[in-house]
């Protein structure tokens, strides 16, 4: 029988000897199947050195294990020159770095490529099948109690691709945990118990599993079971895969229990560090608000007001959780705050996931691994793929020196408050050059290669020449994700903005944005294994090149420039100006160029890359200003984004003055809320290792007296107390201090003054007068 079948997940497993992949997907009618393919080696490839005899190397390796199958002469290409390589098949996947190890000695070996590709993912990538994408095959049903699915089956021809736009109806759980701690958490010891577990589903469900006063047990279980029950595709949660599946496993190993979520299985912690479950996609959507930049403090709570969630989250205060749960009367409220959590964290889902499902198709990577995975690991699966349908050897991964190069051209700005401020912006400039310049390592020309001068494309500034011809690897690669995404955009604009497909398509064009943009800096990633330093600085050159010709075209229009910042420019708004900028560059450099923003007022500092507008919507922007260092406590960004509100709206920085001064008069009468008087910091080791004194470690050695169990990884709230004597010496847990035991002189002087200073510095405002009573002057009065 034919079976079309979408793929939610991939795995394998070694039976009797011989590896089978395992599909784990969902059928055109909406069944949970399994697709076992056992007809797939794995292999890498192994490149001789120069007059080798191939034959006596082949004989040579067959002798170094029984784990080789098949020794083949191959075809392939090494930054785009042929070469000759031999593919070595074998058995079992997990004695791939062995095997690699073992030939490398051989004195006939140059190098060994692909032996790190793992064994799924190899073959997704040589069979052309994508996660989350539909395929067909043909197939015969098999039993099998193993697993739980709908049904299982053995495939009788190689799975292919075919045209499908729908995504299938997915089964989404979102789940949150809280803990009862006073001393503070420990993912490793998970020695606290599990007060609530809540749940939300995409069709309605809402349930809760309720600790018994401080016994844990049956609210696990009782969560594990609903999971098997409901049977989700995919299970989101929000910072759940460092803290929520770490915490949870660890303490059901306490209790000697199961947590058996998987179809079957418990969670495991996968390739990036991620929690990976069996037939499940588990999405923790704190990576993919990791990767939003228009949101710069990444909480559950600013991510949804940014989406436009309909819920508002109730945020939970982590401080006030044991005296909620203490006290009887007080538990629904925490329950409550807890519920709505988990309302918000499905609302937001639907909001992320048809971007993460089209990022995972566009890269290749499983949907469970893309939002894990950094930038550079998804452009470096693109690249994989693409390579590989090319026939070019995929390098491998090895230590580099760090060299540094010349980036962008940042212009140092106007200080001072700017109306009517416009944005002008390079449409993905880089990609853009790179296409335009043919920038590749398979163009590039070597020093000692002669090569006419028309024959090449020459950067600026560092001399790095590209062949204009034939197209490189780059070229082609970014130039067919641009044409998808152009098409696609077309495509949009012939359907309704509110319907379904329109949706998919978006979030399509997002993610191939992304990755198009993305892998300009990849070359000049250490970790990359296609790593090509000349790349990377040749197209920052070319891009320092465009941004100065564009401010040459601006000042001969006659615009004020006011900042510039590697591939935008903040200019005075004058509309016809503008639009000649944007003509003049397109025709003369043939890049594409549009208004971006228009800022109705805008605040630079004389530092680069530091800046706050408010937008014609209301919106006000904040860039390089943020406080989100782990020493600085939530007085402190509110202080500094109430000034930016002010000084913005208002245009009155006495005004932005008076209001620090009642912050701080609040804060000396013990007014300020205590929970926003909290700094957390992380411990990068365990507290034992630290040699020099730091207050969080000091307030960690606190809870560890105390019982508390503490290890590198752990977050530390702590505040900071009257006394005498260091500031290490007066920091303490919060669990362990009061509000009246603050020392409000700290935190006037360390919390709230200087974020509010920073902004207010360039106005005149001296330290001293944000503990003194003015009058009220205008911007212009102000000096």
């Amino acid at each position: 029988m034919n079976l079309n079948f979408w793929i939610l997940d991939i795995a394998h497993e070694v039976k009797k000897e011989k590896p089978q992949i395992l599909l784990w997907c969902i059928d055109s009618n909406n069944k949970k199947v399994l697709v076992i393919d056992d007809t797939f080696l794995p292999y890498f490839y192994v490149l001789p050195k120069e007059k080798v005899d191939i034959k006596s190397l082949t004989s040579k390796i067959l002798a170094l294990s029984t784990n080789i199958t098949n020794i083949e002469l191959a075809d392939r290409k090494l930054f785009g020159k042929p070469v000759k390589v031999l593919k070595i098949t074998f058995r079992d996947p997990g004695q791939a770095i062995k095997l690699q190890k073992i030939i490398s000695k051989l004195e006939e070996i140059q190098e060994c490529y692909e032996y790190d590709v793992r064994y799924p993912l190899r073959y997704l990538i040589d069979n052309q099948l994508t996660p989350c994408g539909w395929h067909q095959t043909e197939v015969e049903e098999i039993k099998s109690k193993n697993y739980k699915v709908d049904a299982i089956y053995q495939v009788k021809k190689t799975p292919k691709p075919i045209e499908e736009a729908k995504i299938p109806r997915l089964k989404v759980l979102a789940f949150d945990i809280k803990c009862y701690s006073k001393r503070g958490l420990s993912t490793k010891t998970a020695a606290d118990p599990v007060i609530t577990i809540s749940t939300a589903t995409n069709n309605g469900l809402e349930k809760q599993f309720i600790a018994t006063d401080y016994n844990d047990k049956k609210a696990i279980q009782g969560f594990a079971k609903f999971v098997q029950e409901f049977d989700p595709d995919c299970i989101v949660g929000y910072e759940s895969n460092i803290f929520d599946w770490l915490y949870l496993g660890q303490r059901a190993k306490n209790l000697k229990i199961k947590l058996d979520v998987g179809r079957p299985g418990e969670p495991h912690t996968s390739m990036y560090g991620h929690v990976s479950i069996a037939g499940r996609a588990n999405i923790d959507l704190y990576d993919f608000a990791e990767d939003i930049v228009d949101i710069k403090v990444k909480t559950l709570e600013n991510i949804a007001e940014f989406l436009g969630t309909k819920i508002k989250p109730l945020k939970v205060d982590e401080t006030k959780i044991p005296e909620l749960w203490d006290d009887k009367k007080l538990r629904e409220k925490l329950l409550e705050q807890s519920k709505n959590e988990v309302k918000t964290i499905i609302e937001v889902s639907e909001k992320l996931l048809p971007f993460a499902i089209q990022l995972s198709n566009v890269v290749g990577l499983p949907l469970d691994h893309v939002g894990a995975a950094a930038m550079g690991f998804r452009v470096e699966w693109y690249l994989i793929r693409q390579a590989s349908l090319e026939g070019e050897l995929i390098p491998s991964r090895f230590e580099k020196q760090y060299f540094p190069y010349r980036g962008a051209i940042v212009l140092a700005p106007k200080p001072g408050i700017h109306e009517n401020v416009a944005v002008v912006d390079f449409s993905s400039m880089y990609p853009a050059l790179m296409i335009q310049k043919n920038i590749s390592p398979d163009t590039f020309v070597s020093e000692d290669v002669g090569v006419k001068s028309t024959e090449v494309n020459i950067a600026p500034e560092v001399g790095y020449k590209f062949r204009k011809v034939p197209d490189g690897f780059y070229k082609r690669v970014l130039s067919d994700l641009i044409k998808v995404r152009r098409k696609i955009k077309t495509q949009l604009k012939k359907l309704d903005p509110k319907s379904i497909e329109y949706r998919i398509l978006d979030a399509r064009q997002q993610a191939i944005k992304t990755t198009t943009n993305a892998v300009y800096g990849y070359n000049a990633w250490l970790g990359a294994k296609f790593y090509f330093k000349q790349v990377g600085e040749a197209t920052a050159a070319w891009g320092r090149e465009t941004i100065t010709k564009t401010i040459e075209v601006a000042k001969k229009l006659g615009l004020q420039i006011i900042y510039a910042d590697t591939d935008s420019l903040f200019i005075k708004y004058e509309k016809p100006k503008v639009e000649k900028l944007i003509e003049t560059v397109r025709e003369k450099l043939e890049l594409e160029i549009e208004l971006k923003d228009i800022y109705e007022r805008i605040f630079f500092t004389e530092a680069k890359k530091k800046y706050a507008g408010l937008l014609k919507d209301g919106r006000i922007d904040i860039t390089g200003f943020e406080v989100v260092r782990g020493d600085w406590a939530e007085i402190a960004r509110e202080v500094q984004e109430k000034v930016f509100e002010i000084i913005l709206k208002e245009k009155t920085p006495e005004k932005a003055v008076v209001y620090v001064q009642e912050i701080i008069q609040k804060m000396q009468a013990n007014q300020i809320p205590y929970e926003e008087l909290i700094i957390w910091k992380t411990l990068t080791k365990s507290p034992e290792e630290y040699e020099i004194a730091a207050p969080h470690v000091s307030a960690a050695k606190i809870l560890l007296k105390a019982g508390g169990r503490l290890d590198a990884g752990d977050k530390i709230g702590f505040v900071i107390t009257k006394g005498a004597g260091r500031l290490t010496d007066r920091a303490k847990p919060y669990s362990m201090a009061k509000l009246e035991d603050i020392d409000t002189d700290y935190y006037v002087n360390n919390q709230i003054i200087p974020p509010a200073h920073r902004i207010l510095e360039s106005f005149g405002v001296t330290e001293d007068q944000f503990k003194m009573v003015k009058k009220q002057k205008t911007l212009f009065e102000f000096k």
